[in-house]
């Protein structure tokens, strides 16, 4: 799996210009199932982006957690993060896990942040989607559950 995640102030989702959802300080996780990924990478990497301390202390320090600011996360289903670029230039997806079971592990991954306590949005999946952001610092951490960025 992999992640690209950004500190934010606001984010929404549009769908045919209809918002369906929106979330104030948080983070916004554009999330991408590769095949042989399981319910327990989705699992880890919930629980590192969940005490990530990435948020702002009083002393303006980055300290806290998502968890600790009672912060939003709002998570946006991305297969073209798995995108293969090394022959010729037009993306190969061949690596993206089967759209009904990345569904379902991007579920696993929101269940796991809402039984955090924290509010969860999600995207639509398969649709095309608007992404509106206000990225905060700006902050992004891209994580991956293959190489060691989550245990």
């Amino acid at each position: 799996m992999k992640v690209v995640l950004q500190r934010v102030t606001e984010a929404s989702v549009h769908v045919d210009s209809e918002q369906i959802s929106k979330i104030s300080d948080g983070l916004l996780l554009l999330w991408g199932v590769e095949k042989g990924d399981t319910a327990k990478d989705a699992e880890a990497l919930s629980d590192k982006i969940s005490n990530l301390r990435i948020f702002s202390d009083e002393n303006n320090k980055m300290n806290k957690s998502v968890l600790d600011i009672n912060g939003e996360v709002l998570i946006v289903s991305q297969f073209t993060l798995n995108a293969n670029i090394k022959k010729g230039n037009r993306p190969s997806f061949i690596e993206s896990e089967d759209p009904e079971r990345a569904n379902d592990l991007i579920n696993v991954a929101a269940n796991r942040f809402v039984s955090q306590g924290i509010k969860v949005q999600t995207g639509e999946f398969g649709a095309l989607m608007d992404i509106q952001l206000n990225n905060n610092g700006p902050v992004t951490i891209i994580l991956n559950s293959r190489n060691s960025t989550v245990s």
